[in-house]
């Protein structure tokens, strides 16, 4: 072995330490380990302040507060989730707590029965950055949706008032009608074929005068009696079926397109179905005979749109800014309540209903609906459309 390769000796690279300065360093690394020990107290001591606040302030908040872990089970509860959801939550599983919430017509709200008292929860989740778990943060928004259908009813009562010089008149032409026709019974000369038209006439008014005062009840009640989960193109098929005849009638083309087929949506499937009965029937009246009229179906952010495209005459501004007020029309045999009642069914699902015209070029009413979340609560996971 060559000098250049010998190994050289561990006395020649690490130099000797003296007494004196070994225990220097001893002092040195003792003072260091004092200082890391008092660091790390004043550390905990922080911890355990932060903690306690942090404690206290989920005590005071007086929104619910659920903390999971990443099974999903309860690990801390504030004092307000207890208060909405019964005490001794840490330990469940949240599915389990979960799956007593009925999903409402509004995304993200839900049902809590607790007993005889039913509360209207608004919930949202949110994932730890650390993927360690997830916050559950509970609002009881119960108070704030009873004062919303509070003030939507008092709008459409304040509306009812502004109407009644219109309803007095929209009552007494067609009353003075049939007391005019019934009058005319009384004619001795009247023969039974003369006689029969003038019943089938008095009929007639009377009828109207019927639907007059069942579309006001309507626009005043403005909610929805039935509450049932279906498919959004389901609804559409149906209005096809129904408004094809009456398209075809008045030499009318029908075309229609649901680009969401697994679409669902939650709300009083017969209310939904009359006010687009309307939108589809008005778009009829208003095209000529060579004209198209189309139902298009689409879903964009979780809302369902229903667009009615007509090729008419169109309306201008003033027109379109009148159009949703009750007893205003354009058609002689109309009551003037028809998009009234159709937006306020809108709304009652949590939608509404907008219009795009331009004169000469036809219009387009879009109705739009939120969509229905999944039967676990979530949001639906659908295909691309």
């Amino acid at each position: 072995m060559s000098p250049e390769t010998q190994p050289i000796a561990a006395e020649s690279v690490l130099p000797r330490m003296s007494a004196a300065e070994l225990a220097e360093a001893f002092a040195a690394f003792s003072r260091a380990s004092e200082e890391l020990s008092s660091a790390y107290g004043a550390l905990q001591g922080q911890v355990s302040q932060l903690t306690e606040r942090l404690s206290v302030l989920m005590e005071a908040l007086p929104a619910g507060v659920l903390v999971l872990d990443r099974e999903e089970q309860i690990v801390q509860a504030n004092r307000a989730a207890e208060r909405l959801l019964g005490k001794g939550l840490s330990g469940h599983g949240w599915q389990v707590l979960e799956a007593a919430l009925s999903p409402t017509e509004t995304p993200g709200e839900w049902r809590h029965e607790s007993g005889a008292h039913t509360m209207r929860l608004a919930v949202a989740r949110t994932p730890l950055e650390s993927g360690e778990g997830s916050i559950v943060l509970l609002h009881d928004i119960s108070e704030t949706h009873r004062m919303r259908l509070q003030v939507e009813r008092n709008e459409r009562l304040a509306a009812m008032g502004e109407m009644v010089a219109g309803l007095a008149h929209q009552l007494r032409t067609p009353l003075a009608a049939a007391l005019l026709y019934v009058g005319n019974l009384a004619q001795p000369e009247l023969g039974a074929p003369e006689r029969a038209m003038v019943v089938d006439r008095a009929l007639e008014r009377l009828r109207l005068l019927e639907r007059l005062i069942r579309d006001m009840l309507l626009f005043a009640r403005g909610d929805t009696q039935e509450r049932q989960r279906f498919g959004a193109c389901d609804l559409a098929a149906e209005l096809v079926h129904t408004l094809e005849p009456v398209a075809r009638a008045r030499q009318v083309q029908f075309r229609d397109a649901c680009l969401c087929p697994d679409a669902r949506l939650t709300g009083d499937r017969k209310a939904l179905a009359g006010a687009l009965t309307n939108l589809l029937e008005n778009a009829v009246q208003a095209t000529q005979a060579g004209g198209e009229v189309s139902l298009e179906v689409a879903r964009a952010d979780e809302v369902i749109r229903f667009m009615v495209r007509d090729t008419g005459k169109g309306m201008n501004e003033e027109l379109v800014s009148r159009i949703f007020e009750p007893f205003f029309t354009t058609r002689a045999e109309g009551t003037g309540l028809g998009l009234a009642i159709a937006r306020s069914v809108a709304r009652a699902h949590g939608g509404d209903i907008d219009v795009e015209s331009v004169a000469g070029e036809g219009t387009t009413f879009t109705l739009s609906l939120p969509e229905a979340l999944g039967e676990d609560g979530s949001a639906v996971e659908h295909k691309d459309d």
